[in-house]
């Protein structure tokens, strides 16, 4: 099951290439795994912002034009609050291991697509 939630007014998103931007709870492991289909990604690890807030991320995303994947529901909030960009992909799958959210990545290629090419949405719910 998945969810985008769109909104109508125009933004200005300009699509410069898929770049996903995982949180602190997914593994940095999946930057190599997914490299092939998103090689510009990234893990906050990977950029030392391991202690940086949501909103730091927030804004670190939104001025380099990543997408971020996360479990946590605060980003949910944030995009509720500031609107977007950034756009989030929320997993909303309970306990699964990396390779169930590769999987689950992989599996929803085409949506994420969509997600980061379509101006009025904003968020990409996967369970």
């Amino acid at each position: 099951m998945l969810e985008l939630r769109s909104r109508s007014r125009e933004t200005n998103f300009i699509n410069s290439g898929m770049k996903l931007l995982f949180d602190h709870n997914l593994s940095p492991r999946l930057v190599k795994q997914l490299a092939d289909i998103f090689p510009s990604s990234s893990h906050i690890d990977n950029l030392g912002l391991a202690q940086a807030d949501d909103t730091e991320l927030w804004i670190y995303a939104q001025s380099n034009d990543f997408v971020i994947v996360t479990k946590d529901s605060d980003y949910n909030e944030l995009l509720t609050l500031r609107g977007f960009p950034p756009k989030i992909i929320w997993i909303r799958r309970g306990n699964c291991s990396t390779s169930d959210i590769e999987a689950m990545l992989k599996i929803h290629f085409t949506d994420i697509q969509i997600l980061f090419n379509n101006s009025s949405l904003g968020i990409l719910t996967l369970y």
